[in-house]
């Protein structure tokens, strides 16, 4: 891949993570062109990327929109995340390493910071989140696992939906990857997986919940089954 398909990748990824670009909304190619500071045919080839990661869906039309997931996807999609990433768990836990250790401790501690304020600081929960499970996965050492994973760790609903998670759900993730910390700490994989498959499907009711709160005040709708 050419470094300007690369940089219209992140872009478009960016936008539609952040929200920037909705579900359901159809993806222009001259207009992200111009967006991303790049000719068209490097867009072309991010968003057929993009529709590979499950971001993007193209018609028969070859019109090409951000992807709107149902509920359902969505609790397929955790449900696939618990067995992967309690398997990851289980293999980083014997392969653990001191100094792996070290930064998935200073990722929590980023998170339960995030969390403690006056006002959960969300993005910066989503930042420690997301660099908690990577030494997670590159410690695991496995490419199919990672390569699997990738399309269902970041789907953009949770993202924007997270925003809305109670205190009490952000302070239970914390409190879950400390539990994850203790079973790395003895090398224990059996644990360390069960742990993590109840934190990933923990972490779906509480999207859910968050979801379904959000479709009640209108804020967003619910995706057609």
């Amino acid at each position: 891949m050419s470094r300007a398909s690369d940089r219209a990748y992140e872009a478009i990824r960016s936008m539609i993570l952040s929200g920037e670009l909705p579900a359901g909304s159809q993806l222009a190619e001259e207009a992200l062109a111009e967006k991303c500071g790049v000719s068209r045919t490097p867009v072309r080839e991010a968003l057929r990327r993009l529709e590979s990661d499950l971001l993007v869906t193209r018609t028969d039309t070859q019109r090409s929109f951000v992807a709107d997931w149902s509920i359902d996807d969505v609790a397929d999609a955790f449900e696939l995340r618990a067995m992967l990433e309690g398997k990851a768990a289980r293999r980083a836990a014997e392969r653990m390493t001191d100094a792996a250790l070290d930064r998935i401790r200073a990722a929590n501690r980023q998170i339960g910071e995030a969390v403690r304020g006056a006002s959960a600081d969300v993005v910066g929960f989503l930042e420690g989140n997301r660099e908690f499970h990577a030494v997670i996965l590159e410690v695991a050492g496995s490419r199919r696992l990672a390569a699997l994973l990738g399309t269902l760790v970041e789907q953009p609903v949770v993202w924007r939906t997270a925003h809305h998670y109670s205190r009490e759900a952000l302070l239970r993730s914390f409190g879950e990857h400390e539990e994850l910390i203790a079973a790395f700490a003895r090398r224990d994989g059996a644990w360390a997986e069960a742990i993590m498959t109840g934190h990933i499907l923990r972490a779906y009711h509480a999207y859910a919940d968050a979801h379904r709160g959000l479709a009640e005040q209108g804020i967003i709708r619910e995706a057609a089954e």
